[in-house]
């Protein structure tokens, strides 16, 4: 059986994203949820960094451009956040670039846009 990285970490982020569904529902835009669940983290005392700026680079030349996941939790874990009717590919893609992008392991894409449960998946790599 395969191990389950993170995972009483990765229980815990999705308790809160479950407890700032359970309270605002679905329809808000993604930065309220973004607002609520760095609420729900600091008083469920889960570790985060919200909207890190990460840093790219091409073939060894540093890019103007870069990437925001919306949260970096107990320092090696994306959330990724979304307010649509359904995860496509592209949200998934997106999750495997920050991914690449700091050398981690696992993100956590969550859809508050889903009605009548919050939805999400693990991504990992």
């Amino acid at each position: 059986m395969a191990e389950i990285i993170y995972k009483e970490e990765s229980y815990k982020i999705m308790g809160a994203c479950f407890e700032v569904y359970k309270e605002k529902g679905c329809g808000f835009t993604e930065p309220v949820y973004q607002e609520c669940l760095g609420i729900e983290f600091n008083r469920q005392g889960i570790p985060f960094f919200s909207q890190p700026i990460i840093e790219l680079e091409y073939k060894g030349t540093k890019l103007e451009q870069f990437f925001k996941p919306d949260f970096v939790c107990f320092g090696s874990i994306v959330v990724e956040l979304k307010a649509v009717s359904k995860i496509v590919h592209e949200h998934r893609a997106q999750v495997l670039n920050y991914l690449h992008g700091l050398n981690f392991r696992l993100g956590l894409l969550v859809n508050f846009g889903h009605y009548p449960k919050v939805e999400y998946e693990r991504i990992v790599l």
